[in-house]
């Protein structure tokens, strides 16, 4: 018996302060460029009443993630942790602030998708390497099938991410995590 595929859109780390011209963040270039892919993705999703969870970084002040080389942003309350405008999360989407790389670490989401029996994350946002790797690879950890959306996700280079998706095209881990564009993403969840 075939398992019905039910999707959800998790999208990270697309909050204020790393579109913030004042941060000066590398990534922002690359990550401007995904903003309408993942808007459109997000209108696709709740249009057939698929879950579309936004899980944010939200570090504390002294937080131990920044005695590292990372400046202090995203600061849990603060305005720069909230999603960007242009996103435009709505009143039945998710906002998941999370307080490390992956959108599973202590946020309660493997419990919210169980619960609107999800089998299926599409994972976009920022960075591919950093908090979009380690939310796809924990959400097959929690037995949901994975697919990284890459015109949907971002890193600090085309190359920089282009790397780190090649690694997962043709992996073991296939068709548990996927590599796809929202095009490629949408055609096999059926549609048009």
């Amino acid at each position: 018996m075939k398992t019905k595929i039910k999707p959800a859109l998790l999208v990270i780390d697309m909050v204020k302060d790393y579109f913030d011209p004042r941060h000066n963040l590398k990534i922002t270039p690359y990550a401007q460029g995904i903003i309408n892919p993942i808007r459109e993705l997000a209108r696709v999703f709740r249009d057939r009443g698929w879950p579309v969870v936004f899980a944010t970084d939200a570090f504390k002040k002294d937080d131990f993630i920044f005695t590292g080389r990372m400046e202090p942003e995203s600061i849990e309350g603060t305005e720069g942790a909230q999603v960007i405008d242009e996103l435009e999360r709505k009143p039945n989407d998710l906002w998941l602030p999370k307080p490390r790389f992956s959108a599973f670490f202590k946020t309660g989401l493997e419990k919210h998708l169980n619960e609107r029996g999800v089998t299926l994350c599409a994972v976009t946002g920022i960075a591919t390497p950093f908090c979009v790797l380690a939310t796809a690879l924990d959400a097959i950890c929690y037995d949901f099938c994975t697919v990284i959306v890459s015109d949907c996700s971002a890193a600090l280079s085309e190359k920089m991410h282009n790397d780190t998706l090649n690694l997962y095209r043709k992996s073991v881990l296939r068709p548990l995590l996927k590599v796809s564009t929202s095009g490629e993403l949408l055609s096999d969840l059926g549609v048009d």
